[in-house]
């Protein structure tokens, strides 16, 4: 069954505390983004590693399954990847509406070997958080922006970005997927 799309616009992120999640993106210092990328992505190898049953398993018709959340992860490593390449190779770049949910659908996350994403997932964390070490001071500040009309600097893009993962690790604790 489709998950109802989140249509939620969650740059409020950047200003104050997710109540759910309790990751505060407003004191997030730069030098903390890359080794939060890397934490975040061995925190998901414990989820996969769970039995198949769990983590296929959807708490309820509208969450999606721990391994979905995994696959979504994967991705938002990936897709802020390029975003962020982008970022850095062009000026103020406008980039390309992602659906996350039409890709958690087309794509089949709940069908897709944990192993394999687990795999995926970490390779796609290392190359984000070693992008995001190798920033300058200047690079930082460099931007981009969303067809919505959001903006960014790499500082906001990397805050908003470290929220998405950390918040969806919070999702699949089994005290809050019963």
């Amino acid at each position: 069954m489709p998950i109802e799309p989140d249509t939620k616009d969650w740059t409020w992120v950047l200003t104050r505390p997710c109540p759910e999640c309790g990751f505060d993106a407003a004191t997030l210092p730069p030098a903390r983004v890359a080794p939060l990328v890397r934490r975040n992505a061995e925190g998901w190898l414990g989820v996969l590693a769970a039995p198949e049953a769990w983590v296929r398993r959807r708490p309820s018709e509208d969450r999606w399954s721990p391994l979905e959340y995994a696959c979504h992860v994967r991705d938002v490593f990936d897709l802020y990847g390029r975003r962020l390449a982008l970022m850095l190779a062009e000026d103020d770049p406008l980039f390309a509406n992602w659906d996350q949910d039409v890709t958690a659908v087309e794509e089949r996350y709940n069908e897709q070997d944990p192993a394999v994403v687990a795999a995926a997932l970490t390779a796609a964390a290392a190359g984000l958080a070693d992008a995001f070490a190798a920033l300058s001071a200047a690079q930082w500040e460099r931007t981009g922006r969303r067809s919505d009309g959001a903006t960014f600097t790499v500082d906001t893009f990397s805050r908003y970005m470290v929220h998405d993962p950390i918040h969806h690790l919070h999702d699949v604790r089994p005290d809050t997927t019963a």
